[in-house]
């Protein structure tokens, strides 16, 4: 049988992203899905071969992350997971270390950029059909709220669209974090150059929709970038 003891050191928490513990529990969770139950605490803890104070606490952690949830008198049961947790640990990340936004804007283009590469190639017409209905919202948009609402949903859908989970779970949380203050970007709307709801600014959101409907992904990619360009950085 494998080894699974644990030294003191392994299990100091200022380790946890190297956590011993904590990636045997990660492999056993990858391995389970939403509403599925851990083993009782008494035996996780004996085939971890840890204390259960030491098991408590890493499932405590887990639990604060949004990826498990303890019922009293029942157990601890899988939970699935939220980017809004994401959003919130990037959040209190971004400001212990004053990561300046703007860097994260950029991954966020980087991921769009992405998502109508891989949304053009597979044209999911019912994804892109998303895509379609925000475009006419924001065409059809007369107020300031309507624009940014409508915007929002467009850039979302075209994340959807590309079917791939592991860019909007991670867009979704950077997103999290630039949209946290949503009257700047109220603010923010009333000084785009060209300025949101112009024909420009409705033409550019257009190139992206079309690149992607005609599967063209080089097209789709530089209609994104095309776009993001004439945008203001967050500052």
């Amino acid at each position: 049988m494998t080894d699974m003891s644990f030294t003191e050191d392994q299990l100091a928490p200022a380790h946890f992203s190297q956590d011993r513990v904590v990636l045997v529990l990660a492999k056993l969770l990858r391995s389970m899905r939403p509403g599925d139950k851990l083993p009782t605490e008494r035996d996780l803890a004996a085939e971890l071969d840890v204390s259960r104070s030491a098991l408590r606490d890493r499932l405590s952690i887990l639990e604060g992350l949004g990826v498990l949830q303890r019922r009293a008198g029942s157990g601890t049961y899988v939970q699935e997971f939220d980017s809004t947790t994401v959003a919130a640990a990037l959040n209190l990340g971004i400001s212990s270390t004053r990561l300046p936004v703007e860097n994260l804007e950029s991954v966020r283009i980087a991921l769009e950029r992405q998502a109508a590469i891989e949304a053009a190639r597979s044209a999911d017409p019912v994804l892109v059909a998303y895509m379609q209905r925000a475009l006419r919202a924001l065409v059809a948009a007369e107020t300031a709220e309507q624009r940014v609402e409508a915007d929002r949903a467009f850039h979302q859908a075209l994340l959807r669209a590309a079917a791939n989970p592991a860019l909007t779970f991670f867009a979704d949380a950077i997103a999290g974090v630039l949209n946290e203050n949503l009257s700047s970007r109220f603010e923010e709307s009333q000084h785009l150059s060209p300025p949101m709801g112009s024909a420009e600014f409705l033409t550019a959101h257009q190139r992206i929709y079309d690149a992607i409907t005609n599967e063209d992904s080089e097209a789709a990619a530089r209609a994104v970038d095309e776009h993001f360009m004439k945008l203001p950085r967050c500052s």
